[in-house]
């Protein structure tokens, strides 16, 4: 129990030293999920095999704890409970994916599953009767692995595919979908893909993640584009999800260059092309990938250009800034061949080195260091190299092991990601919404489920999967009614 004397005190401390701790009465706080994570039911009815099916049935031992998605959290069938933890925390939105060969067992829409499309429209309306606006993420990695026999993100005509797909989804949907994301985190697709970190898994760093940069873009673009026809109708929104650690130079002076290199790659790569106003590649990434390429002996730059027409196409195509922020890391300068040993992140191509701070805290992974700071600069970053108007924060979270319900480490991240969000807002950044990943436990790919992110744990030895509140998922819930991060 508090003394109210101290309570008084306090709300007059942060008043009078003119801090303000509510969010606007227009800011959305959600929660994320995706349907290889939660959904299980990999193989019912009609739903064709994906390549995250595909790699886990064959590769199991990929996995830290030899686990793959095909129970998961069993939401296929208890979706129900998911809609009531999220309107349990007072959600205004929730962010969840549709699976792709769940809904078009082909991969194309000539088969249309009539069991994929009422489960989906059944979520959706059970969000909506609860007041809570579903954000649906058309692609978050289960592509159908009929698709990835014709060669996956690497041949071009799968951006007509995913526009043919985003068709449909706008067809059945489109009237009692909002927000759309495209596609999620196009970094972890590519670079993850073709460096055997994540599904296809495969080993191709110099070509084809690359071409699945282009392609990403281009699918993207194109399902932008497609709901031109929907848009007066339905007045949605859509945007891509990226993926954007912060990064800051380990030597303000040496490191500096290789930082701004280490930030056009990540984020710049699928930023550049769709949010600024010349679009294409970002000419520093373009000019040094073309260098060095042909210091390799290619004839053409392994970055492969867009077209004009390309470019006009992938220019303008969003409605707000989708990112998913998780932690800040240094960059030091290094070489090609002394670089580290993180191709995901691309440091043996630029010739970079990712560390941590000595001075922040590590936690669980040994590249997750805690520093809040890290977001409010990012999207100072965002909003003035950008000048987007709108910034959706589509993922945030943080990893633990505990299975126990007193994560207050997750409340202190989320209390201090929260403060500098709203720093941010005050100081001039449009940040329409802020989504905690994840709702609930789930599979965490090659991590299998070891790592914890979610506001409710699950219980994986229930035949129910029985969800329970943690300590994260109590605070967020009272910062909703709140609408402030000092919810006291």
């Amino acid at each position: 129990m508090k003394f109210h004397g101290v309570v008084v005190l306090s709300v007059f401390f942060r008043v009078s030293s003119g801090e303000n701790t509510t969010f606007p009465s227009w800011f959305m706080f959600g929660a994320a999920t995706a349907a290889y994570q939660i959904e299980g039911a990999w193989s019912t009815a009609d739903k064709s095999e994906s390549i995250w099916d595909r790699l886990l049935h064959t590769q199991p031992s990929l996995v830290m704890d030899h686990s793959n998605a095909d129970d998961a959290c069993f939401s296929y069938d208890f979706w129900t409970r998911d809609v009531e933890i999220a309107h349990e925390m007072g959600l205004q939105m929730y962010r969840f994916s549709i699976s792709w060969p769940r809904l078009l067992p082909t991969g194309f829409p000539n088969q249309i599953s009539s069991i994929g499309k009422s489960y989906y429209g059944n979520l959706i309306d059970g969000l909506l009767r609860k007041g809570i606006q579903p954000v649906v993420t058309m692609y978050h990695w289960d592509l159908p692995q009929s698709l990835q026999e014709l060669g996956g993100w690497t041949n071009p005509l799968i951006a007509t595919w995913f526009a043919d797909y985003a068709r449909v989804l706008y067809t059945l949907f489109g009237d009692r979908v909002k927000y759309w994301i495209t596609i999620n985190e196009p970094l972890t697709i590519c670079d993850g893909g073709y460096s055997k970190m994540a599904a296809p898994y495969l080993d191709d760093m110099k070509i084809s993640n690359y071409l699945c940069s282009r392609h990403v873009l281009l699918a993207h673009a194109k399902a932008f584009r497609a709901y031109e026809k929907f848009r007066k109708q339905y007045r949605g929104k859509i945007s891509m999800a990226n993926v954007f650690f912060w990064f800051e130079p380990l030597n303000p002076e040496k490191d500096k260059e290789a930082t701004k290199l280490a930030m056009q790659l990540w984020e710049g790569r699928f930023g550049h092309p769709i949010y600024s106003k010349t679009g294409g590649w970002p000419p520093e990434l373009e000019k040094y990938i073309a260098g060095i390429s042909k210091t390799e002996g290619y004839n053409q730059s392994r970055l492969p250009p867009f077209t004009p027409e390309e470019i006009q196409l992938i220019k303008g195509t969003y409605d707000f800034y989708g990112l998913n922020h998780y932690t800040t890391r240094l960059v030091r300068k290094a070489t090609r061949k002394t670089a580290g040993d993180w191709p995901f992140y691309g440091s043996k191509e630029l010739g970079v080195t990712f560390v941590n701070h000595p001075n922040r805290r590590t936690i669980v992974i040994d590249w997750f260091q805690i520093y809040p700071e890290g977001l409010r600069k990012q999207l100072h970053w965002i909003k003035d190299n950008y000048e987007v108007k709108d910034i959706m924060i589509t993922e945030n979270g943080l990893p633990m092991l505990r299975l126990d319900l007193a994560d207050y480490d997750r409340v202190d991240y989320i209390k201090k990601n929260l403060e500098q969000v709203l720093l941010a807002i005050n100081e001039g950044v449009h940040v329409m919404g802020y989504t905690v990943w994840s709702l609930i436990d789930s599979f965490e790919w090659i991590t299998g489920y070891k790592l914890k992110y979610g506001l409710y744990h699950v219980n994986f030895e229930s035949e129910y999967r029985l969800r329970t509140a943690r300590e994260s998922g109590k605070y967020y819930r009272r910062v909703i009614k709140s609408r402030s991060w000092d919810e006291s």
